[in-house]
């Protein structure tokens, strides 16, 4: 089982009813022996150029694990779907992606120690304001 990214732009009308899309496209990726781990929706957004006469699109990105011969009936599949305007399917960096991980990781950690700073120097605060009373 390999990794992949599968971004899907779902037809402009589908914002409300996206749901029943989202799921035709889950069905799909999964039926072909795939499991997806993750779903970011980044909602409607201004296309950069019109793709089938259409000015927007609703981003959806799936992060995937399946097999290798998957893609080619997930992409035949993804074809014939009349609420995907357009999709791409990619196996991601892996070492950009632990890299960027680990970079998060280490931002929530400075975040924390930070956080417990500001907690100790507003108890000094009020430490000495009642010393002083």
């Amino acid at each position: 089982m390999n990794l992949y990214e599968v971004a899907v732009l779902y037809h402009p009308d589908l914002e409300i009813d996206l749901e029943k899309a989202s799921k035709k496209v889950e069905k799909i990726i999964t039926d072909n022996g795939g499991k997806i781990t993750k779903t970011d929706n980044w909602g409607k957004r201004k296309l950069a150029y019109p793709i089938k006469k259409q000015e927007f699109a609703v981003y959806v990105f799936y992060t995937a694990e399946m097999p290798a011969d998957a893609t080619g009936k997930i992409d035949q599949a993804f074809n014939i779907t009349d609420e995907i305007i357009r999709f791409l399917i990619t196996r991601p960096d892996l070492k950009a992606v632990a890299k960027a991980e680990a970079l998060r990781a280490e931002k929530a950690k400075k975040a924390a120690e930070r956080a417990e700073v500001v907690d100790s120097e507003e108890e000094a605060d009020a430490l000495d304001k009642e010393a002083e009373e």
